[in-house]
């Protein structure tokens, strides 16, 4: 059975940090990626990594303050100095039909990656950043 899980979402304050997990079961990610969606907001995209070890993509909403990382089956988002705009639902996506070079052609062309880039989804972990 394909599955994502995340894990990791809190309430904590400002300036605090949180790290996500998102495991995978049944596949290898091949493109994976971290997503958010805010209430009343579309989903947007705020990291992906390409490989574990290789390079990595930041929205620029995470640059500078959050970080991602691959071991073997499960992808990290450490987020780190959050603010009130973090608050949001953190969605782990993937597509094991796709080769990573094929994200980062993506990222080349768009400048961003699209829900629609992905096959495969968790359910969500909710993040609450208060100030």
């Amino acid at each position: 059975q394909v599955q994502l899980v995340e894990s990791g979402g809190d309430s904590v304050q400002a300036g605090g940090s949180l790290r996500l997990s998102c495991r995978s079961s049944g596949f290898t990610f091949g493109c994976v990626a971290w997503f958010r969606q805010a209430p009343g907001k579309g989903r947007e995209d705020v990291a992906s990594i390409f490989a574990a070890g290789g390079s990595d993509y930041y929205a620029r909403v995470a640059k500078g303050r959050f970080s991602i990382s691959q071991v073997e089956n499960t992808v990290y988002l450490q987020m780190n100095n959050l603010t009130a705009e973090d608050t949001a639902m953190y969605y782990c996506a993937a597509d094991p039909s796709r080769p990573t070079w094929s994200c980062e052609g993506a990222l080349v062309s768009r400048g961003k990656l699209e829900a629609s880039d992905f096959r495969y989804w968790g359910q969500g972990t909710q993040v609450t950043v208060s100030s």
